[in-house]
C-alpha cells in the first residue's frame, strides 16, 4: 500500500466534462483526462482494504488494489500488467462501465468511493500512447479449431483467449465490421470506434479470422459450423426489443432505439445505411421510452441531430437521489443516477404510462399517457397528452433472435428465451457447442460480456485439451 493515510488526506477528484453546449455538437468523445499526478494521487486513496469489495463489485473480479497501489507508485507498466490479467479491454469498460467497483468500494460508505474507472481508463490509455500493447502470440499451435459466432464484447474476449491458447479461431460477424453493440449501439461519443479497430488488429496479428458480412443462419448453415470447426461458440446479442402495443403503433415516427443507433453510428463511421428508411430527429420534438442506457443514448444522439425537445419517460416511481447505504452497500443501490446525455437537457418523467399513440396522415403528431401511482396503477383524470414527431422505444430486450440461427440449430432455451448454458461450462444442450455474453444471460452489461466470453473460452480450452491455463 502506497500511502497509507491517502484516503484521509486526499479528496475524490474525476473526470470532468466538455460545457453541455460544446459537446452537443458534434460525435466525438467529450470526456477531459487527468493528468498522471492527479491519477496517481487518487490511487493512493485506495485504503487496501482486509476484504477488498470492490472485487465484488466487479464481475471481471479486477484486482484493483494492485493497480491502485502501482499507478501510486507511477508504475503505469506494471499497472497494465495486472489490469489486463482480469480484463482483455480496458479502455473499453473504463469508458463504458457503470463502474458498481465503485458502489463497492469502502470509501463510498461516505460517498467517496475511489475514482477506479478513471484510473482504469488511464491505464490503459496510457499503455496504448507508449507502445506497450502488443500481440500476444501462443508458443504452440493445438490444432483444434474454433469459431465464435458474434463479435461483440463476449465474442472478443473469447476469440482472444482462445487465440492465445493455441486455437485457430474465426469470428463470424453478420455486420460490416467488428464490435456488436460497442460499434453500432454505443454512441461515438460515448466510445469512438477507432477504440475498437486497434484491439481487432491485435487480435488479427494473434491469428484471430474475421469473417464480415456473414450471417449465420442467413447467409451460411448453422450446422455446417459443427461439422467444419472442433467447438463453436455463440457470442451474438439480446436483439428482440420489448414492443409496446398500444393504440396507434403502426404510425410513423414510431421507432426501436436499436434501429435508430446504428444508423447513426454507421453516419460517423461513414458506412452505409443500406436498403432501410433513415430515422433522424432534427426539428422534431422527441420522446425517449424506457429509462436505462439505451434510452439516455437515444437522449443524446437525439439532441446531436438537432432535436427541438427530448423528453425521457419511465414507467417506474423516481428512484431516491441518495440510497441508504447500510442497507445497499456494498451491492448495486437502486438510486437516482443522470447521465451525460440527461444533463444536455432532456425531460425526465417518471411514473408514467403511454396509452395510445395518435397522428394525421399515417404520421405520429402525438403521445398519449397518464400517470400511475407507486403500485404502478393509471391515476384516475391524469391522462394528458404531448406533442411528439418521433417516439424512440428503449424498454429493454426479451432474448436473442430465435429465427435463423437458433431455430436452425435446434438447441434448448431456457425459461426467459436465452440459450441454456450454465457458467462452469458454458455448454449448451449440443456438446460442442456453448454460449456466452447476452445470448446466454440476457440484456447486461459489457462488463458481464467480457467476463463471460473469458470463462467461455476457458471452458472450450478444457473441452478440447482435457485442461487448460487460461484464468476465468
Amino acid at each position: 500500500m502506497g500511502k497509507i493515510t491517502g484516503f484521509l488526506e486526499i479528496d475524490r477528484q474525476d473526470r470532468k466534462n466538455a460545457p453541455a453546449s460544446d459537446r452537443v455538437r458534434h460525435f466525438r468523445e467529450f470526456v477531459i483526462p487527468m493528468d498522471h499526478k492527479q491519477v496517481s494521487q487518487q490511487g493512493a486513496r485506495c485504503m487496501d482494504c482486509g476484504i477488498p469489495f470492490c472485487h465484488q463489485g466487479c464481475p471481471v473480479n479486477n484486482i484493483i488494489p494492485d493497480w491502485n497501489d502501482l499507478v501510486y507508485k507511477d508504475d503505469w507498466r506494471g499497472a497494465l500488467d495486472v489490469l489486463h490479467s482480469t480484463n482483455n479491454f480496458p479502455e473499453f469498460t473504463g469508458r463504458i462501465c457503470p463502474a458498481p467497483c465503485e458502489e463497492s468500494c469502502t470509501l463510498n460508505l461516505d460517498d467517496n468511493p475511489v475514482t477506479i474507472k478513471t484510473i482504469e481508463c488511464t491505464i490503459a490509455d496510457t499503455a496504448w500512447e507508449n507502445g506497450w500493447i502488443a500481440p500476444v502470440i501462443a508458443e504452440r499451435k493445438s490444432g483444434k479449431r474454433v469459431a465464435v459466432v458474434g463479435s461483440g464484447p463476449a465474442g472478443l474476449a473469447c476469440a482472444q483467449q482462445l487465440a492465445r491458447a493455441g486455437h485457430d479461431v474465426t469470428v463470424y460477424e453478420k455486420h460490416a465490421k467488428a464490435g456488436g453493440l460497442l460499434r453500432y449501439g454505443i454512441p461515438d461519443f460515448k466510445m469512438e470506434k477507432h477504440l475498437i479497430d486497434r484491439r481487432v488488429a491485435q487480435m488479427e496479428a494473434e491469428g484471430v479470422t474475421f469473417q464480415y458480412n456473414v450471417h449465420i443462419g442467413v447467409d451460411q448453415d448453422a450446422k455446417a459450423l459443427l461439422e467444419t470447426f472442433d467447438a463453436v461458440a455463440l457470442t451474438g446479442g439480446s436483439e428482440h426489443a420489448r414492443d409496446l402495443q398500444v393504440p396507434g403503433r403502426d404510425l410513423e415516427g414510431i421507432e426501436y432505439a436499436m434501429d435508430f443507433l446504428p444508423q447513426q453510428n454507421r453516419r460517423v463511421g461513414n458506412e452505409p445505411l443500406g436498403d432501410v428508411e433513415e430515422i433522424l430527429a432534427n426539428g422534431k420534438n422527441v420522446v425517449v421510452i424506457g429509462g436505462g442506457d439505451t434510452g439516455s443514448d437515444c437522449i443524446g444522439t437525439s439532441f446531436r441531430q438537432g432535436a427541438i425537445s427530448v423528453t425521457q419517460l419511465e414507467i417506474m416511481p423516481q428512484p431516491p437521489e441518495k440510497p441508504d447505504k447500510g442497507t445497499t452497500w456494498p451491492l448495486w443501490p437502486y438510486r437516482l443516477r443522470t447521465s451525460s446525455s440527461q444533463a444536455e437537457g432532456a425531460v425526465r418523467d417518471f411514473c408514467v404510462s403511454t396509452t395510445k399513440f395518435s397522428g394525421k396522415d399515417g404520421k405520429l403528431t402525438t403521445l398519449h399517457v397518464t400517470r400511475l401511482d407507486d403500485k404502478l396503477s393509471e391515476i384516475p383524470g391524469s391522462e394528458f397528452t404531448m406533442p411528439a414527431e418521433l417516439v424512440l422505444l428503449a424498454m429493454g430486450f426479451v432474448h436473442p433472435k430465435h429465427e435463423g440461427m437458433l431455430e436452425g440449430l435446434g438447441i434448448e432455451l431456457d425459461g426467459r428465451g436465452n440459450v441454456k448454458a450454465n457458467t462452469v461450462d458454458y455448454q449448451t444442450s449440443s456438446p460442442k457447442l456453448f454460449a456466452a455474453g447476452d445470448m446466454r444471460r440476457g440484456q447486461s452489461l459489457v462488463v458481464w460480456a467480457i467476463r463471460e466470453g473469458r470463462q467461455c473460452a476457458r471452458a472450450i480450452d478444457e473441452f478440447l485439451m482435457g485442461e487448460s491455463v487460461l484464468p476465468r
